[in-house]
């Protein structure tokens, strides 16, 4: 993939259909969970539609150098044999780029008495935020070590104990790294969250057989878990909505297309875009909606919407979106009005800063936008018609979200660092093409 993209004037419309990779933080847990279930079982557990980007990869090396066995049957199918699983592993174990990697695998490694490793990461993951899981996992009695709560993380593996956790955040890597912590810790494990976050950890276990419940308090959501015992089955994985998203937002804003988005997973904690579309009246039908490996699945069809409307996202919708803002954003920049997103601090968290980086790099497409301290608010509306070079920052959704929005450009577009596209959706481009009408 090329690292500098030039994207020239695009004058064309987009249509047809696409089946986009299977989604990334499922691909996450089915690779864990997966293992664990083959640990407890000694069964072979098969994964189907798994992706390939290089987060998931990054968790799949992990795994491996703890013993896990790997036996590929197709290019995204494989069978997970984990019988000689996690052993201390020689070397640091490199989570790349991957937040999900390493804060997930906190949470299952510090449980297992007598593991040691240490995590590293990237430039990028080294900055970000460790304490979120070091602190929940250390009341569970675990043993890490860290630069000033941030990687290289050292774990030392011991019994935990289960504890009930109110987190501040609705955070389903945090939420995870407990819940994994908690398949191995004495008693039953608890957690509060003032939103509900994604739940694909809660589900694939409930599809697993785990000991585990969910709900709803004045407390706020809360999912327990305890020691259980697992159903061996095999685990298919949907369409990554968070990657539909970028295409779902070209033919919204771009003339006279219409695009079919096949198997893509519409769970209920993950549908925000949906309802920021309705909020714009954006036209979206869905199609031959099922159920698959306890996850519900759709297809997707998007029109172009001619007057699309301003909106405001805020409160308990952002863990539905947050990796979605980004071409949100975009959505907003073609809205005819004052759009706002607001509470959407953890932005500054992620691959970048995203909320000071999409400030900048739209300004110099001429889009009004002002910086908050937890959003932006963008005055929408206007047409693009400037030569615009943007740097990604190593941030793989700030590169799709550029590229989504210099289709509207009538000058050219400069994306530097868009190889970085690699870590999530490496066939981003080459989908994009296939839709392309000139």
């Amino acid at each position: 993939m090329e690292d500098v993209l030039k994207i020239k004037k695009f004058k064309g419309y987009l249509s047809g259909e696409i089946t986009i990779p299977p989604d990334k933080s499922i691909s996450h847990r089915s690779l864990i969970i997966a293992s664990i279930v083959s640990k407890q079982t000694g069964n072979k557990i098969r994964i189907k539609n798994l992706s390939l980007g290089k987060d998931c990869v990054a968790t799949l090396e992990i795994l491996k150098k703890t013993g896990v066995s790997f036996e590929y049957l197709s290019e995204r199918e494989l069978i997970v044999d984990a019988k000689k699983a996690f052993c201390s592993p020689d070397n640091f174990l490199d989570c790349g780029n991957s937040g999900t990697s390493a804060r997930l695998l906190s949470g299952l490694f510090s449980s297992i008495d007598g593991f040691k490793c240490t995590f590293v990461g990237d430039k990028s993951l080294e900055k970000r935020p460790m304490a979120r899981i070091i602190k929940p996992l250390s009341l569970m009695g675990a043993s890490i070590t860290s630069n000033a709560d941030k990687m290289p993380l050292n774990i030392e593996g011991r019994q935990l104990k289960a504890i009930t956790y109110e987190s501040p955040i609705a955070s389903a890597q945090v939420k995870s790294a407990i819940l994994l912590a908690g398949l191995n810790a004495c008693g039953k494990t608890i957690v509060y969250e003032p939103y509900l976050s994604r739940n694909h950890t809660e589900i694939m276990l409930e599809y697993l057989g785990a000991k585990i419940k969910f709900g709803k308090s004045e407390a706020g959501f809360w999912t327990s878990i305890e020691k259980s015992s697992f159903l061996s089955k095999t685990i298919e994985i949907a369409g990554d909505i968070s990657s539909a998203a970028f295409f779902m937002v070209a033919a919204a804003i771009i003339p006279n297309s219409k695009i079919l988005i096949k198997n893509v997973g519409i769970n209920p904690t993950r549908v925000g875009i949906l309802k920021v579309f309705d909020q714009a009246g954006v036209n979206y039908f869905i199609l031959n909606k099922r159920i698959i490996s306890n996850e519900t699945v759709a297809d997707i069809e998007v029109c172009y919407t001619e007057n699309i409307k301003p909106f405001k996202i805020s409160g308990d919708i952002i863990p539905e979106l947050i990796d979605e803002i980004p071409v949100i954003a975009v959505l907003a920049a073609v809205a005819k009005g004052k759009s706002c997103v607001e509470d959407a601090f953890d932005l500054r968290n992620k691959e970048s800063d995203r909320i000071s980086t999409i400030v900048e790099s739209f300004k110099k497409f001429g889009i009004k936008i002002e910086e908050k301290e937890d959003g932006f608010i963008i005055f929408g509306g206007e047409i693009i018609e400037k030569d615009v070079f943007l740097k990604t920052h190593l941030d793989h959704r700030l590169a799709m979200s550029y590229y989504v929005l210099s289709m509207l450009n009538k000058g050219s577009t400069v994306i530097d660092g868009f190889s970085c596209v690699e870590t999530s959706f490496p066939e981003f481009a080459d989908l994009m093409k296939q839709i392309k009408q000139f």
